[in-house]
């Protein structure tokens, strides 16, 4: 059964990239599981619990697009054990719920998209870039795992009032480049920054059915695409937001067309680069806005 699963689960997912688990090198079977889709928010399970929780990420690949994990037989095996699982839901990562159904486990499942209360059928689904949403979900990490840790709960709620804290550092900062450049028009590939630009004042000048069409891996209409890069000849916006993880052509373009056209260009991700925790991946992110809007 657990064969089939996989097999029916790989060949729903897409082939055009790869990623792989990570997790902490010495499990302790004493200490409880934490199964998180991304390293995203298996670093924010970290900064939270410290060394009281064994965290895996099922998704840690920089390089990789997530959208196109394929589930294993480790995947499934971490889930089953896990006392608490972190998904970010919203049709991002669906995988983790189709096997959590084929586990028979009682994990405490803990969705960042419900738990944002974000919805509507214009979702962008890409909440941790929302930092009040993290907020959020830091004080449901804290619940869930004082239940699975209760001599731990203590140290989780003074762990999580410190990452708080470093998110009103990062909402300042955006608030100070709203400050300085409220309304000012900015171009995307894909609509996965967009919580952390409108934070900072800045308005999404791109047509949406070219972000779509990126986001979706489908191809891009012609006078779409030249729309899209008329932003940049016509000087209609001041950044380009570049997800580094889903490139083709048609990104190639718009890329091109920036530097061409003397805009800044922000590279951006969907997992955590090599070397970096939540935070300063974010004061990053937020530095080189700032940079590229001058």
């Amino acid at each position: 059964m657990l064969g089939a699963t996989l097999l029916s689960l790989t060949l729903l997912a897409s082939a055009c990239g790869s990623a792989s688990a990570e997790g902490d090198a010495a499990a302790d079977p004493d200490r409880p599981s934490v199964v998180a889709s991304t390293n995203v928010y298996g670093d924010i399970v970290r900064q939270i619990a410290g060394d009281r929780v064994t965290v895996t990420s099922i998704i840690s690949d920089p390089s990789a697009d997530p959208h196109s994990y394929e589930a294993n037989t480790r995947t499934q095996l971490a889930l089953a054990d896990a006392d608490v699982v972190v998904e970010n839901g919203g049709g991002y990562d669906d995988f983790v719920d189709t096997m959590l159904t084929s586990a028979n486990t009682d994990a405490t499942v803990l969705n960042a998209v419900e738990i944002s209360g974000k919805s509507g059928e214009e979702l962008n689904e890409h909440v941790w870039y929302d930092l009040p949403s993290m907020a959020t979900l830091t004080d449901r990490l804290v619940t869930a795992l004082s239940a699975a840790d209760p001599g731990g709960a203590a140290t989780f709620s003074t762990n999580a009032a410190a990452f708080k804290q470093k998110l009103d550092g990062l909402a300042h900062t955006a608030t100070e480049i709203k400050a300085a450049h409220t309304g000012a028009g900015v171009a995307i590939t894909e609509p996965v920054p967009l919580y952390l630009l409108e934070a900072c004042g800045l308005v999404d000048k791109t047509p949406e059915a070219f972000s779509e069409a990126i986001e979706e891996g489908t191809d891009v209409p012609a006078t779409v695409l030249q729309e899209t890069l008329a932003l940049f000849t016509g000087k209609q916006v001041k950044m380009l937001a570049y997800n580094e993880q889903t490139t083709g052509p048609e990104t190639e373009k718009v890329l091109a067309a920036a530097r061409d056209n003397q805009v800044g260009v922000v590279p951006v991700t969907e997992t955590l680069p090599a070397g970096k925790d939540y935070v300063a991946w974010m004061s990053g992110n937020l530095d080189a806005i700032r940079s590229a809007l001058g």
